[in-house]
Order: structure tokens, then C-alpha cells, then sequence
């Protein structure tokens, strides 16, 4: 395939994708969201790989825009490595979110191409669990099947699949795209 056909394959699977995006997960989303700016909660962006990078840039933008007090706990790397040396990769965002002491006013936020499972992201599926422990709001911004963050969340935005071979470039892209919208309509 030359460049200009991949380009154009690429915009296109794009444009079917937005297209296909629940609106009404969105929707539910954006209520979540609301509750935890209304109650003065807080909320935890989880995401590992390039979703952390996506985790981080989402925070500026839940803090400074939304008026939301947001967190990931991936900023934090002497932290991260601290944790995964001493106490495994499993735990690292539990233990990170029982210190934050989370409970029924915060919520969650899942950014990852395969929303964990026993085998990738076991330490999303651990936060999660908490999460749900605690009351906390769970939201995902998933791809693939979804994985344990789609059983679980409350609103979950599942990015769905055009293209096998690009599958985690139109995930991580479109959590940019839904995290934005998300924070515009608060």
C-alpha cells in the first residue's frame, strides 16, 4: 500500500469510528462526571503505556477546564516504581487509591486499548475492584472487547474496532477525543 492509500484508509476508519461512538455511554459519563464536580469529589485517571501519557493530559484538563480535583497515579513515577519494586505491578494503583482514602463522592477513570485482565493491566482490574468496593463512579474509555473495565464501569465508551492492524492508535487517539468532549460538557 503507497502512503496517500494509507493515509486515506486511515482518516476513513476515523470518521467511522466517531460515528459509531455510543452517545448514550457518553451521556452517562458526563452525569458521573457531574456528580463528583457537584459533591466536590474526586476523580483518578488510570491508564498505563500511552494511555498514562493520555492519563496525564487528561488531568490537566479535568483540573484546569472541568473544575474537577483529578489525579493519575502514573504522574507520580518514584511512586509507580516504589510500588512495583516493593510490593508487585498488580497493586500499584490500589494501594496508590486506598491512601487517597477513595470513596462514594470520587469516581474512576479507565484510558486503555484492552481495559484490563488477568493477563494485561491486572493492576487496572484491582483498582477497579476497589473502586466498586468503595462506590466510587467507574468510567471507561476502552477498545477491543472492553476487557474487566467494560463489565464493571458505569459508563463505559467503547471505541470499536475498524482495523486489526490499528487497533491501539484509534484507542489511545479517540480517549484524546472523548476525554475532551467529556470535559467541555461539564
Amino acid at each position: 500500500m503507497n502512503t496517500a492509500d494509507y493515509i486515506k484508509g486511515y482518516l476513513e476508519e476515523t470518521v467511522e469510528i466517531a460515528k459509531t461512538l455510543p452517545a448514550d455511554e457518553i451521556e452517562k459519563a458526563v452525569d458521573i462526571l457531574r456528580r463528583v464536580k457537584k459533591d466536590e469529589g474526586r476523580l483518578f485517571i488510570l491508564g498505563v503505556g500511552g494511555s498514562a501519557a493520555n492519563a496525564s493530559h487528561a488531568v490537566n484538563d479535568f483540573r484546569k477546564i472541568g473544575g474537577i480535583e483529578t489525579y493519575a497515579p502514573t504522574d507520580n513515577v518514584s511512586e509507580l516504581t516504589a510500588r512495583t519494586n516493593d510490593e508487585g505491578w498488580d497493586t500499584t494503583f490500589t494501594e496508590w487509591l486506598k491512601i487517597s482514602h477513595i470513596g462514594s463522592k470520587d469516581a474512576v477513570m479507565v484510558l486503555s486499548v484492552g481495559g484490563g485482565n488477568e493477563n494485561a493491566s491486572p493492576n487496572i482490574v484491582s483498582a477497579l475492584k476497589l473502586a466498586k468496593d468503595k462506590g466510587a463512579g467507574v468510567i471507561s474509555v476502552v477498545s477491543r472487547d472492553g476487557g474487566y473495565s467494560k463489565k464493571v464501569s458505569d459508563a463505559c465508551v467503547l471505541i470499536p474496532v475498524i482495523c486489526d492492524e490499528r487497533i491501539t492508535p484509534h484507542a489511545e487517539g479517540f480517549q484524546g477525543i472523548v476525554w475532551h468532549l467529556l470535559v467541555n460538557a461539564l
